[in-house]
């Protein structure tokens, strides 16, 4: 049973199919929904990115390291805040999903993941690149 809806607007749809498409190009990622209607992007089912959706406005979240996190909230007019209740593990959200940087979102998202991997994945990931 679900206590809250899933991501309809949209508007929530679209960054979803984009955030989907980076997610799923690591190794071994999974998509799940919580009973809150978030959804989340893990690897060994720990999340690196979360989505939400407020008055059909869609939310997004993403696992950074602590220094990454400290540059990107001390940039002046920055579209990032400390992610409420987990931003003290790095987490940090876009204000606003209408102007995205996606290159420095997809950096973020990489960085996120390589947070979250097991070593194996990321030495075989590594392994791979040209």
């Amino acid at each position: 049973m679900s206590h809250g809806k899933t991501l309809a607007s949209e508007q929530s749809l679209l960054l979803l199919d984009k955030v989907r498409t980076i997610c799923t190009q690591y190794p071994e990622v999974t998509e799940s929904t919580d009973l809150f209607g978030h959804i989340s992007f893990r690897v060994n089912d720990k999340p690196f990115v979360m989505m939400g959706e407020k008055d059909d406005i869609p939310t997004m979240s993403i696992k950074t390291a602590p220094s990454t996190q400290e540059f990107l909230l001390q940039q002046e007019d920055g579209n990032y805040s400390k992610t409420r209740y987990i931003g003290q593990h790095g987490w940090v959200s876009l204000r606003s999903v209408t102007d995205i940087n996606w290159e420095e979102v997809k950096d973020l998202i990489e960085e996120g993941y390589g947070r979250t991997a097991p070593k194996r994945l990321l030495r075989a990931l590594h392994h791979h690149e040209p």
